[in-house]
């Protein structure tokens, strides 16, 4: 099997070089056989990275320690269901993995282009292409996943223990799925800009493939953030680590590109403005590619630390100085069809809010990358930590809430005062509702009230929407409510699947406010059957239960949760000590609900039965992890396509016809 992988790479390669090279020769020669035969080269593509894929996935299953990555990355000891993280636990296979997602993205990118972006596609293959044959050429001369070892030891060194979590089945495909996938759209806009169309032929295939893409990435994170929740023991769901934020930038700048890109669909504007988006959005995501895999970062993401840094750094500043030279060198063809009207317009609000989402994209690479030049200029190894992201994006992020909250009330072209005090009333009445009373009952913090205040705002705003909608289709057509609002939003998917996705949007904010500003945190030494006050909460810890594993020793203790005297729950908190790794993974015990989580991790067995716990109290977090189901919802209600509308067919009375001389009016 790792022969056939390994021959896999090489024709992939073959087939990557031939796709681009046929592409550009067919399209510049005028030879349309080449271009076609260029484009099934794509699909053939497909297949054989899906066979490089099984082939890896075959030696783990198998255990064929002959292989350097299974060996690295498994024993005898991992349960099989673990071997699709393992495939991806390390730098060789996670390539492999990003080469085969992005085979499938062309290869479905290509085949249902629309027919509007057939003069320019030849181009955007050549693009995908020549990012194809960076991570195949990678794997073949410096990081194949099919070498072999000189010998073939017994067990293998195992998986790393933060990987054997839920979260990691889907989590770290999403993220690589989405940076990659940033790709596509990308491949599309310099395709047109490289095929000299002046228009808005690419918009409909960038929107798709970038809120797509924007999907996959934003999954990935609210996984990442549940992983690090569940897993780390600290509490937390973000920690600006470096890793998180070349994965987050990205994210900000696509964000920006997929409300931009409506306004050129609608009004033939920003037409400039969204290639520089897409670039910088694309650059973003190949630097979180060499943060990831190529990048030697301090982080909890080290295990995908490498060697391959520099060949990263390269094909960055390539992806990077490349499109932006094509940018240029095409600049008079992207003259916008209409100028901005107004300041006090729905196109205006986009353009703020793409300047206050880069705004917090480049805040948090300043923070990223300085440490990184601090120390090659030769100074002290620094570490830019959570206060400093806190202070300066917490302002902007407030800013773009508000925004949320104000821009998809405005009108296109251009509004005016009166109708956006209407519009405004019930939501600001709302939010200074909220306001009042969080201020006399629960906190005073500015942030919080300002916070929570601005997310009422953006929820009572969205669903005034709804009813106002609801009510006067019932009106029109005597629907009852539930199918009126249902057909309400079928009616116009891509404005309503974004009202849901603010809505998700509007749910992690809540659970950012509570767990930041609320959290209430305890560490303790427990012996068995001592308990523990906090927060109304009383934890008694029973005993711990110990299993010797053939590669770790678990230690599980039993608790129990109660209040007011009343039974909530028994819960168990996991901690494993791995010898092999000289490492320790803990599973936390929480209680969650809407209102708060009740954390529990283990940190320390000592030797008289004792344990150390850090016990935590989480306002709101629980609506982080249900926004992310209701992104998804949104996600695909804009996506969902349309029933194409049937010609309807007028016709006059016979007599006038005749009359006239002129047939039945189609139209």
């Amino acid at each position: 099997m790792a022969d056939l992988g390994a021959i896999s790479l090489w024709i992939g390669l073959a087939l990557s070089c031939y796709a681009f090279f046929g592409s550009v020769t067919g399209r510049f020669w005028a030879i349309p056989a080449l271009v076609d035969s260029s484009r099934r080269t794509v699909y053939v593509l497909t297949l054989v990275m899906l066979v490089a894929t099984l082939c890896l996935v075959a030696s783990f299953i198998n255990r064929d320690y002959e292989v350097a990555y299974v060996a690295a990355h498994s024993n005898n000891a991992m349960a099989d269901i673990y071997t699709w993280v393992a495939f991806y636990a390390g730098n060789e296979g996670s390539l492999l993995y990003i080469a085969f997602v992005l085979s499938v993205m062309s290869a479905i990118a290509i085949r249902w282009a629309p027919g509007r972006v057939s003069a320019t596609l030849p181009y955007t293959t050549a693009t995908l292409m020549v990012v194809q044959i960076f991570f195949i050429a990678v794997m073949a001369f410096m990081a194949n996943p099919f070498d072999k070892l000189p010998f073939v030891p017994l067990d293998g060194e195992g998986i790393n223990p933060l990987l054997t979590h839920f979260g990691m089945f889907f989590h770290p495909p999403a993220l690589m799925a989405g940076l990659i996938g940033m790709s596509i759209p990308f491949a599309f806009a310099l395709g047109a800009l490289i095929g000299g169309q002046s228009r808005d032929e690419w918009a409909d295939s960038g929107r798709l493939w970038g809120i797509i893409t924007w999907a996959l990435l934003a999954s990935g994170l609210l996984l990442g953030s549940w992983w690090a929740y569940t897993i780390l023991g600290w509490g937390g769901f973000w920690f600006w680590d470096p890793v998180e934020n070349a994965a987050f930038m990205p994210w900000l700048a696509l964000t920006a590109f997929v409300h931009s890109i409506m306004v050129q669909k609608r009004r033939g504007m920003f037409r400039m403005w969204n290639i520089v988006l897409i670039n910088v959005a694309f650059g973003l995501a190949l630097y979180g590619m060499f943060m990831n895999r190529g990048g030697p970062v301090p982080s909890v993401h080290s295990f995908g630390a490498s060697t391959l840094g520099w060949v990263f750094l390269l094909f960055l500043a390539v992806g990077v100085l490349v499109p932006f030279a094509i940018f240029f060198w095409r600049y008079n063809l992207l003259k916008s069809a209409q100028n901005l009207d107004s300041m006090l317009s729905r196109e205006a609000a986009f353009l703020v809010n793409n300047l206050l989402l880069l705004g917090i994209a480049f805040v948090t690479l300043w923070g990223t990358v300085y440490p990184l030049f601090a120390k090659l200029g030769g100074g002290e190894e620094i570490t830019i930590a959570r206060p400093y992201y806190d202070q300066v994006n917490g302002p902007l992020m407030l800013a773009l809430v508000l925004l949320m909250g104000i821009g998809p009330l405005l009108p296109w072209r251009r509004a005016n005062w009166a109708s956006l005090r209407r519009a405004l009333m019930l939501p600001v009445a709302a939010a200074v509702i909220v306001v009042v009373f969080l201020a006399v009952l629960v906190t005073r913090q500015p942030f919080a009230l300002i916070g929570f205040g601005l997310c009422a705002l953006v929820a009572t705003g969205i669903f005034l929407e709804w009813w106002r909608g609801m009510i006067a289709r019932r009106r029109t057509s005597g629907e009852l409510y539930p199918v009126a609002l249902f057909r309400l939003i079928a009616a116009n998917r891509p404005r309503y699947g974004g009202y849901i996705v603010h809505l998700a949007v509007v749910m992690v904010a809540l659970g950012v406010l509570g767990g930041s500003l609320f959290e209430i945190q305890r560490d303790v030494v427990l012996a068995p059957g001592e308990t523990y006050s906090i927060s109304g909460y009383e934890l008694r810890y029973l005993s711990t239960d110990q299993t010797l594993r053939s590669d770790r020793t678990e230690y599980v203790s039993n608790l129990e949760l109660r209040r007011g005297g009343e039974l909530l729950e028994n819960m168990e908190a996991r901690r494993s000590f791995y010898p092999s790794f000289n490492m320790a993974s803990t599973l936390a015990a929480i209680r969650s609900t809407p209102v708060e989580d009740f954390y529990v991790v283990p940190s320390e067995n000592l030797p008289d039965g004792s344990v150390g716990f850090r016990i935590l109290v989480n306002p709101l977090v629980w609506w982080m992890w249900v926004a992310g189901p209701v992104l998804i919802l949104g996600t695909v209600v804009s996506l969902w396509p349309e029933k194409a509308r049937e010609p309807v067919t007028v016709s006059r009375p016979a007599a006038a016809a005749n009359a006239s001389g002129t047939r039945p009016l189609s139209v």
